[in-house]
């Protein structure tokens, strides 16, 4: 009998729902959603929570409490990466969580996983459709605060969580609009110290497949297809040439945040950080080339969400 479970994921730029039924060991989805709330607002400078960046994620978890209640959700999970680990006032928070998720199932809370856990989960959500001769795969999720790097073929076998994200990188390097180019080179500078630790530990040269979660991958990959409206159907397990990527990157990162937001398939809220994760996308193309000879990104909309609630099953 299939368990109707419902996961939430809370980055740094976005909290996100799945409900879906498991049944040995598949997930058929009942609702998906994204919200931007950019919980991680200025917590690289401050070290906390801003107050409206928690009133935000609690708005839109009310809105996911109901909507659990409303499928008759009988197990509920949320999970909280980079942003929460470290802030100095992430018991108000985790008491916020508390409160809306206990409404659903008792003693439901937000938890904090490791950056071995997350990229554990998000490989488990990413591989499962994927052809076996495709293996192995390095995934990564690029979030707002950390970048997960993992390696594996059944199971992983490296990885490693570093951080550069999209919103860290852009309230770090790039603050006009569009970026100067030295705003730009000191980005790319920073993106290189920190998965230089990575790729020591993630052999990536053992890779046949990249695998790209996330939103600033689903839509860099929108964008390489020239959609008019973002297609989550047609964006799932879909491919973008290497060349293709970079000239897209490449638009993105010199584009305004205004010319960035009249993009047809670009998500509100997205379009003042996804240069910053752009420039991520660019040194990692640049790096897998060289290293192991990938020259393509597949694009999976199933991440760690979906991974997530095949956790609760299990």
């Amino acid at each position: 009998m299939a368990l109707r479970a419902a996961g939430v994921d809370c980055g740094t730029n976005s909290i996100r729902l799945l409900i879906a039924d498991v049944s040995g060991g598949q997930l058929h989805d009942v609702h998906r959603e994204t919200r931007i709330v950019r919980l991680g607002q200025g917590v690289d400078a401050t070290g906390q929570f801003a107050p409206e960046a928690i009133e935000r994620a609690r708005v839109a978890l009310v809105d996911y409490a109901e909507l659990m209640r409303v499928h008759r959700v009988e197990r509920v999970r949320m999970v909280a990466t980079s942003a929460a680990r470290d802030v100095s006032n992430r018991d108000d928070f985790f008491a916020m969580t508390a409160e809306v998720l206990g409404g659903v199932s008792a003693g439901a809370v937000a938890e904090v996983i490791t950056g071995a856990e997350e990229a554990e989960l998000s490989f488990r959500g990413a591989v499962g459709e994927l052809a076996s001769t495709r293996r192995p795969f390095v995934v990564v999720d690029l979030g707002g605060g950390s970048t997960e790097i993992v390696l594996g073929a059944d199971q992983v076998t490296a990885s490693y969580s570093a951080d550069i994200g999209c919103v860290r990188l852009t309230e770090r390097c790039l603050h006009s609009d569009p970026p100067t180019r030295a705003e730009v080179d000191a980005a790319r500078e920073f993106v290189r110290e920190r998965l230089e630790p990575a790729l020591r530990v993630v052999p990536v040269e053992e890779a046949r497949t990249w695998i790209g979660l996330a939103g600033t991958m689903t839509t860099l990959s929108a964008l390489a297809h020239n959609m008019s409206t973002y297609d989550a159907a047609a964006i799932h397990l879909s491919r973008v040439p290497g060349d293709d990527l970079l000239s897209v990157c490449e638009r993105l990162i010199g584009m305004t945040r205004a010319q960035r937001a009249a993009l047809p398939p670009m998500h509100e809220g997205r379009a003042d950080v996804i240069g910053g994760g752009a420039i991520v996308v660019e040194e990692l193309a640049r790096e897998l080339r060289a290293r192991a000879g990938i020259d393509e990104l597949t694009v999976s909309e199933h991440d760690i969400l979906d991974g997530i609630v095949l956790s609760i099953a299990h």
